[in-house]
C-alpha cells in the first residue's frame, strides 16, 4: 500500500524516525483541503512514544478540523535541526514522512494533558502553562494521529 523508500541505503531505522519525531519543535501536516486542493500547515507537535501517536493542538474550528471531519488520512513531515560541517555548504539533516488516520480527541481533561505535554516540550514552565490554559482552554482542540507508516531518512542537501 505504501511505497518504499528510493534511496534506501539513506533510510533511518524505527528508533531514530521516534527520536526525530520526538526532538523536531515542528512539523508540516497535509490535509486532503478544500475542493480537493491538498493543505499543509505547520504545527507544533508532541510524540507520544508510549502511545506511537502524534498530538498537536489547534481551534475548534478552522481548515484544519473541517478536513479532518471529511478525510481522516493525512501525512505529517518533520525534520531535525541539521548541521553544517566546516567547509560545506550544504546541510546535513534528518526528515521523517509520517502516514496516518487523524482523529479530533473529544476528552476535555485528555486535551488539557496533551496541551500541558505541549507546553512541556517548549519549556514554557507551569505558570504559562495554567494562564494559556485559563484563557484558551474552552476553544482549544487537539488531534491525535494514529500512524500507518513512517519512513525517515538522512539528507544531504546538494
Amino acid at each position: 500500500m505504501f511505497r518504499e523508500m528510493r534511496r534506501f541505503k539513506q533510510a533511518l531505522t524505527a528508533e531514530e524516525c521516534k527520536e526525530v519525531l520526538k526532538t523536531s519543535k515542528r512539523g508540516v501536516l497535509s490535509v486532503h483541503g478544500d475542493d480537493g486542493y491538498p493543505y499543509g500547515i505547520p504545527v507544533n507537535h508532541f510524540y507520544d512514544e508510549e502511545k506511537g501517536k502524534i498530538y498537536f493542538h489547534c481551534a475548534v474550528t478552522g481548515h484544519k478540523t473541517d478536513a479532518i471531519k471529511r478525510n481522516d488520512k493525512v501525512s505529517f513531515v518533520t525534520t531535525n535541526g541539521g548541521e553544517k560541517r566546516e567547509g560545506e555548504w550544504f546541510l546535513r539533516f534528518q526528515s521523517v514522512v509520517v502516514f496516518g488516520r487523524a482523529k479530533l480527541v473529544e476528552d476535555e481533561k485528555e486535551i488539557e494533558k496533551i496541551c500541558s505535554a505541549l507546553c512541556g516540550k517548549f519549556g514554557q514552565g507551569k505558570d504559562y502553562e495554567e494562564s494559556e490554559w485559563k484563557k484558551y482552554g474552552k476553544n482549544v482542540s487537539c488531534v491525535e494521529i494514529t500512524i500507518e507508516h513512517m519512513t525517515g531518512k538522512n539528507v544531504k542537501e546538494s
